[in-house]
């Protein structure tokens, strides 16, 4: 020990674990350096002493300096980017996560259109005739009715308006509109006009499997029509009929003609609420000679049961 350390009170020694030197000043103990063993030349800094529970520096912990001098620590932190960062709680969140994880944890909500629901309500009560020609409803009473607001109330009605089913009557509401037998008979002759051609088409072209395949939807039509309710019958007929014309391959004129049928089934203004049920059944058998007479491809029968079926709907 050199005279000058021992007055300082600076105490070199070695620990029996570790072969380096261990210098304490000041009540701090500190593992010297590989390079504090020895003297260090006047004007020479020497290293900084690491703390005794420091791990060692690995190869490469150190790099040199920005401006060419000595090398100082790269910290594990210093070569990657940041990608977290403490929130208010303390926890560890990413600072940036990927859209497409945050968009797919979000769950899918599915909503039912109250709007389309109404809608439909207000069709079938056209049918029944709970909705009669001739008489105004305001959508406030209608929404109290199907315990819904009257916004969609008023939606629907504009839709039906826009079918023809009622009209707006300014700060009134809507009048269901009075439909003769005028105008049933130019709904079937605009149906004949359409549907005769495609079917006449489609008896020489549809393979007879193909028409048997739709034989329980006229089935079907026959059950409605036995139960002696309209509404039922009326979306049976309707089903049976898209099916039909769907073998031709023309969305646009399945469309069409539905909404010509469903105008169809409208009731008449002064006339029954509804057919009996013996009318019902003789419309719904016309559905399956028309199948018999497709699979025949008999042509002058498929022409006289559609003109006929159309003149009778209602």
């Amino acid at each position: 020990m050199r005279a000058d350390d021992a007055r300082a009170g600076v105490r070199v020694g070695t620990r029996a674990d570790d072969v380096r030197p261990v210098v304490q000043t000041d009540g701090v103990r500190a593992v010297a350096n590989p390079g504090d063993a020895g003297p260090v030349p006047d004007g020479e800094a020497r290293p900084a002493a690491r703390p005794e529970n420091a791990a060692p520096p690995r190869a490469d912990e150190t790099r040199p300096g920005a401006d060419g001098g000595g090398a100082r620590p790269a910290h594990a932190e210093e070569t990657r980017p940041a990608a977290r960062e403490p929130n208010a709680r303390g926890d560890e969140t990413e600072r940036a996560r990927p859209a497409a994880r945050a968009e797919a944890a979000r769950p899918v909500v599915q909503r039912a259109s109250v709007r389309g629901q109404i809608l439909d309500a207000l069709r079938t009560a056209l049918v029944a005739g709970e909705l009669a020609p001739g008489e105004v409803y305001s959508a406030p009473a209608l929404g109290e009715r199907f315990g819904v607001s009257a916004t969609p109330v008023r939606e629907a009605m504009q839709q039906l308006a826009l079918e023809g089913a009622v009209e707006v009557v300014p700060n009134r509401g809507f009048r269901v509109v009075e439909r003769g037998t005028r105008e049933l008979a130019e709904l079937a002759e605009i149906r004949g006009l359409i549907e005769v051609p495609v079917m006449l088409r489609l008896a020489r072209t549809v393979p007879a499997a193909r028409w048997a395949e739709l034989r329980p939807l006229a089935d079907a039509t026959v059950r409605a029509a036995s139960s002696g309710c309209r509404v039922t019958y009326a979306e049976s007929d309707r089903s049976f009929h898209r099916a039909v014309l769907g073998l031709a391959g023309n969305a646009q004129l399945v469309r069409l003609a539905d909404d010509l049928h469903r105008r169809a089934q409208w009731p008449l203004v002064g006339g029954p609420v509804s057919r009996g049920r013996a009318d019902l059944v003789a419309d719904a058998a016309e559905h399956a000679a028309l199948l018999d007479a497709l699979i025949a491809e008999d042509l002058t029968v498929v022409q006289a049961l559609v003109r006929e079926h159309f003149t009778g709907a209602s």
